[in-house]
């Protein structure tokens, strides 16, 4: 954790254009990053963003069927709607470039849901965070990722920028820790842990290796931007980062 964590301590101005987050509505024609070298062919970058976004609402439908109360029920259904419509969007995205989404989506299928496995909570509060944090992080950063592939890409930030209805699911985790104050610390604990393998995630998605200059300067912004978006969701939770 230590090594991933080091990226994020300098201090020193990145050379050049750099990888930047976009805020949510921001979907326009502007390519506003040079990271042809360090992002993945977009047939890679699509598969990975198609099985995430199924992975996510897997992942949300288990805590329905775990999820005793009927307001609580309503309130993860709406992200895993959101997940699933994303999931389905991206897969037409792929059939509209004459792809395969299966064909694309499979060499990913074992190392995210094992990322899965990691980022599952034992009882069902952690995993809920988890599904915040984890999916909060990677939309942005494959929001990020998506001004490298043009007319592609901003279809990619359309379909990611469009509501996921997470905002419910920390409602019902301020309430989980209001009715019981132990819970606080406990997911402040798990939250932290979820940051070094969601960021391992993200950078497996690059093509350059971790140790070659280029990549740290490029990467080190946005990265720095994730963690921050990541504390200010904590945050809201009355949660420490």
């Amino acid at each position: 954790m230590s090594v991933v964590f080091e990226w994020f301590r300098r201090s020193r101005r990145p050379v050049g254009r750099i990888l930047t987050l976009r805020s949510r509505g921001d979907v326009g024609g502007a390519v506003r990053v040079d990271f042809a070298e360090l992002a993945p062919d977009v047939d890679t970058f699509l598969g990975q963003a198609a099985y995430l976004q199924l992975g996510f609402f897997e992942t949300l439908s288990e805590l329905i069927a775990l999820t005793p109360e009927l307001d609580r029920k309503e309130s993860l259904s709406g992200a895993a709607g959101a997940a699933l419509t994303k999931h389905q969007e991206l897969v037409a995205l792929i059939r509209d470039r004459d792809g395969d989404p299966t064909a694309l989506m499979l060499p990913f299928r074992e190392p995210l849901d094992a990322f899965r496995g990691a980022t599952h909570g034992v009882r069902p509060p952690e995993t809920m965070l988890s599904v915040r944090i984890t999916a909060g992080m990677l939309d942005d950063f494959y929001l990020a990722l998506s001004a490298s592939y043009g007319d592609t890409g901003r279809r990619v930030a359309r379909i990611l920028s469009a509501a996921d209805d997470r905002e419910a699911i920390a409602q019902v985790l301020v309430e989980i820790i209001e009715g019981d104050p132990e819970w606080a610390a406990l997911l402040a604990m798990w939250g932290r842990r979820l940051v070094a393998d969601t960021l391992l995630i993200a950078r497996s998605a690059l093509r350059v290796a971790p140790i070659e200059a280029a990549y740290q300067e490029k990467v080190e912004p946005v990265f720095t931007q994730l963690l921050g978006a990541h504390a200010k969701r904590m945050e809201a939770l009355g949660l420490e980062a």
